[in-house]
């Protein structure tokens, strides 16, 4: 059965990725799985609490309390949402990839994601960007919760699936959509919308309700869309590359956002 998946460890940030998937699960009429990978058991360490310890000590506890904090807190924002939790063995980012293979969207929170360590030494986040085949969101920060659904598009036939994210989401939790492309200083990338109005006609045809904006700016499409996503409720990107490596020596856009921009990312796997 589809549902929304997000991944939690015993962070603030994975408790607020809980509490947006919680948010996100009802607006899509989904239910709501909670996974917490549990490595120890594949390093073969004790689980149980040690020799004279309390006998809720030990890991197997302390995971389980993970998982009950952050269904108390599903529970708590979305109490009419289905919400079941699992503790899968295995390393974050295989344990999440499975788990989510048949789910509708992945959620993680932002712990490991460092500007220089988790592009350097890889981070949960970073990684499923590139590996996930499910759209991936990365909670960073709330956002501006009435702020638009910042979409930023290339100029090539790329942009579907992209679009069809935001406005599906813009759609489900009643905000606005930008669509921004942002080109290269000088004149050829400056001044020409990001769609043709053909296409946006489609668009607004499609989502009624939508209100959207375009802005074709200019500058460095890292800083810019980190700019915009300072007053975003969300931002979409995309994302062409299948590991993380490739993704730091292209100077991919979706890695530099997951790093910077201070409302949730949405990374889209653009496949050519």
């Amino acid at each position: 059965m589809s549902a929304v998946v997000v991944g939690v460890d015993d962070s603030d940030e994975s408790l607020a990725a809980v509490e947006w998937a919680a948010g996100e699960a009802g607006r899509r009429g989904l239910p709501l799985r909670i996974l917490h990978a549990f490595i120890w058991p594949l390093l073969g360490a004790p689980l149980g609490p040690a020799p004279g310890a309390p006998p809720e000590g030990g890991l197997q506890h302390a995971a389980e309390r993970v998982l009950a904090a952050a269904l108390a807190r599903a529970q708590a924002v979305a109490p009419g949402v289905e919400t079941t939790t699992a503790l899968p063995e295995g390393e974050p980012v295989t344990a999440l990839l499975q788990g989510s293979r048949q789910a509708e969207l992945l959620v993680v929170g932002t712990r490991g994601l460092g500007e220089v360590g988790g592009l350097l030494l890889g981070s949960v986040g970073a990684r499923l960007a590139t590996e996930a085949d499910r759209p991936l969101v990365v909670v960073r920060g709330p956002g501006s919760p009435s702020g638009p659904v910042v979409v930023g598009i290339a100029v090539h036939d790329e942009n579907e699936d992209l679009l069809a994210f935001a406005f599906a989401h813009a759609h489900r939790s009643a905000n606005p959509v930008l669509v921004a492309h942002v080109g290269t200083e000088g004149p050829a990338g400056a001044g020409r919308p990001p769609l043709p109005e053909s296409d946006l006609a489609r668009w607004r045809e499609r989502f009624p309700g939508v209100v959207v904006h375009q802005e074709a700016l200019t500058g460095h499409p890292r800083k810019t869309l980190t700019h915009l996503a300072s007053q975003a409720s969300l931002l979409v990107v995309g994302s062409h590359h299948s590991h993380e490596l490739g993704a730091l020596m292209h100077g991919s856009v979706s890695q530099a956002v997951l790093h910077h921009a201070t409302c949730p990312v949405a990374v889209i796997r653009i496949r050519r």
